[in-house]
């Protein structure tokens, strides 16, 4: 089984989610975990399950509030080791219908809060040799109905995981990517699909073979996130229960 034994961890949107089942795994799996997410009453009930961690209500949308987050979590533990930048957000809308300001909240919740997340955690993750994991989307790598902004921002976020990849290529730091399919979470089986959707667009999101638990997510990123990845860095690992095997 892969550990963390002894690695601090930055997870956001640890409320809910795969979020939640990350700080839950890595907690189990030896790390130090500091969560962040908006709704702390929410964190509060997942961070009963995780031993010594801490967390705080965080807007990852703002630069300021990323950059306290950072430096909160490297004062409650001493350092950082690990970044793994989940929050998202999805609201399916036909394209021609969608307004600036639920544009800018795709861009900004979905890209925008894991660039701040990153540029905050760079030095303290050069200082010890750490990595970050960011979570895109199978909407990261193809294209993906009435979700013009998330498909965007998603596709920006394996863009940003592979830059930064390239940038620190000489550094001791590592920064991959997770592209996970459909999971039974709020945003997959609460959501809303717009007024004369296409459902038979809507249903080629979806693996045949089901949606996946985030539990098996988790585990990969907490692979990515341990030693044993040590020589993967740049990658864009698909997690989506073969989707795209066909």
């Amino acid at each position: 089984m892969t550990t963390l034994d002894g690695k601090v961890t930055l997870v956001t949107g640890a409320s809910a989610g795969l979020g939640a089942a990350t700080a839950r795994l890595f907690a189990q799996r030896g790390a130090s975990v500091f969560g962040v997410a908006r709704d702390a009453e929410r964190m509060a009930e997942v961070f009963a399950d995780v031993p010594g961690g801490r967390f705080s209500s965080v807007d990852v949308t703002s630069p300021q509030a990323c950059n306290q987050a950072v430096a909160d979590c490297v004062a409650a533990f001493g350092r950082l080791d690990v970044l793994v930048n989940v929050a998202g957000f999805h609201q399916m809308r036909h394209t021609a219908t969608v307004t600036d300001a639920e544009w800018e909240r795709d861009l900004a919740v979905n890209l925008n809060g894991p660039f701040f997340l990153c540029r905050a955690a760079l030095p303290h993750l050069l200082e010890v040799g750490g990595n970050i994991v960011n979570v895109s989307s199978i909407a990261g790598v193809e294209g993906e109905v009435y979700s013009a902004g998330y498909c965007a921002a998603k596709h920006g976020i394996v863009g940003l995981t592979k830059a930064l990849a390239v940038e620190f290529t000489k550094e001791r730091l590592r920064v991959n990517a997770v592209c996970p399919g459909g999971m039974p979470t709020a945003q997959t089986t609460e959501f809303s699909a717009p007024d004369g959707a296409d459902w038979d667009l809507i249903m080629r999101i979806a693996s045949p073979r089901g949606f996946m638990a985030t539990e098996d997510v988790a585990k990969a990123i907490a692979f990515l996130a341990s030693d044993d990845a040590a020589a993967i860095h740049g990658a864009v690992y698909r997690v989506d229960n073969g989707k795209g095997a066909g």
